[in-house]
């Protein structure tokens, strides 16, 4: 799952559909209870089984003793991985740059059309299939995925990724 408090407020109240084993990625890197928030998370995601990402913040990531951190596609090569390092994708050259660069696992997307960025191209499922194939990284579809286009998604992937699907 990852955070949008503009469009999900209340992300704690998601967890437990989340479900344990799952992961949730702290966005929302300009609010300013950002850390409150990653702090509430932390917590919470511990007491359920779940792991914690926060993006693109390192110093964040230590001090909250999150277990991961999520890159930005631009932010891959430019911030060094922490933990278990997760990193956006669009393409077959940000997949390359993420495994050049020490990235755990890959948040592919988007792979159907999204609510978070309407009107934007898709990569669609045969070539979000293809790329993910193309890879030995972990890989998750990301963007526009629900419960019911997740089953579309076969075994190419991992798993999936979600905003709104959880809430």
């Amino acid at each position: 799952m990852l955070t949008d408090l503009a469009r999900v407020p209340d992300p704690l109240a998601c967890l437990d559909r989340l479900g344990p084993g799952g992961g949730v990625v702290l966005r929302d890197q300009d609010a300013p209870e950002r850390r409150r928030w990653a702090e509430r998370l932390r917590v919470a995601t511990q007491r359920r089984g779940q792991l914690l990402f926060v993006a693109n913040d390192p110093v964040m990531a230590e001090a909250v003793d999150a277990d991961g951190l999520h890159l930005a596609e631009r932010q891959v090569g430019r911030v060094s991985p922490w933990g278990l390092t997760s990193a956006a994708c669009h393409s077959l050259q940000a997949i390359r740059r993420a495994e050049r660069c020490g990235a755990d696992m890959l948040l592919l997307s988007p792979v159907f059309p999204t609510a978070s960025h309407p009107g934007a191209p898709s990569l669609g499922l045969h070539r979000a299939r293809a790329l993910s194939l193309a890879t030995a990284l972990p890989t998750y579809a990301l963007g526009g995925v629900t419960h019911g286009s997740a089953r579309q998604l076969g075994p190419s992937f991992t798993g999936w990724a979600a905003i709104g699907a959880f809430a």
